[in-house]
């Protein structure tokens, strides 16, 4: 048995950034790696100059996440499923990054997804190489250094992060399981399934923002707390 905490993502909107560039920036349809690790890094006060900090944070934990639903009760069924909606945004960006790296001399119409009337749940376990403890973590998220939001800083947070005390579970599937709230899809990186998907969403800590790929495997399980 281990430990793990449990963060609540909830808000009005998120945005949890893919491939992209300066026009097209695009929301994934759950949190991805690189962006829980910027949200905990912000509680912690890791900067985001401070690759080794980053470096650090990363090696330390991993994540299992839950797509949420919403409890509604017709009848004899407890709950139905409201799956986050998609929506972009427009905005005129100056000097925005060409591909050679320099700044454009014309403004350019970007174009930003955000997701909305989504909610996750997310099970933070160590790893066996441990720099920043869960014990350090939950302090940060119950006094964060710089304010938390859910993917970009105009996607406030409805709630507190931190839900409750850290969950005692065999792996964090089932402590997801155990985690209020209702859920039927989680995307784990520790808890192997049948269903691997390969995602490209792991920061490299350096002087430009590059990423690699890890693999994330399909739970479907459907659970009610």
């Amino acid at each position: 048995m281990q430990n793990f905490l449990i963060l609540r993502l909830d808000g009005p909107m998120q945005a949890w950034g893919t491939h992209t560039y300066e026009d097209f920036r695009p929301s994934n349809l759950y949190p991805t790696r690189s962006g829980l690790l910027g949200l905990l890094a912000a509680c912690l006060g890791i900067e985001r100059k401070d690759t080794d900090g980053q470096s650090r944070l990363a090696a330390s934990i991993e994540f299992s996440v839950r797509i949420d639903t919403d409890v509604v009760r017709l009848g004899r069924e407890k709950f139905v499923r409201k799956p986050g909606v998609k929506l972009p945004d427009f905005h005129t960006v100056m000097d925005a990054r060409k591909v050679d790296g320099k700044a454009s001399k014309f403004p350019v119409v970007s174009r930003r997804e955000y997701l909305f009337d989504a909610a996750f749940t997310v099970a933070v376990g160590e790893k066996a190489q441990v720099h920043y403890t869960l014990e350090r973590l939950a302090e940060a998220l119950r006094r964060p250094c710089y304010t938390p939001s859910l993917g970009r800083r105009s996607c406030p947070l409805t709630r507190p992060l931190l839900d409750g005390e850290p969950v005692e579970a065999a792996n964090a599937v089932e402590a997801l399981r155990k985690a209020s709230g209702c859920g039927n899809l989680v995307y784990s990186e520790s808890v192997l399934s049948e269903q691997p998907l390969r995602l490209r969403d792991v920061p490299l800590h350096g002087h430009k923002r590059q990423f690699g790929t890890r693999l994330v495997y399909l739970h479907k399980d459907a659970s009610c707390s």
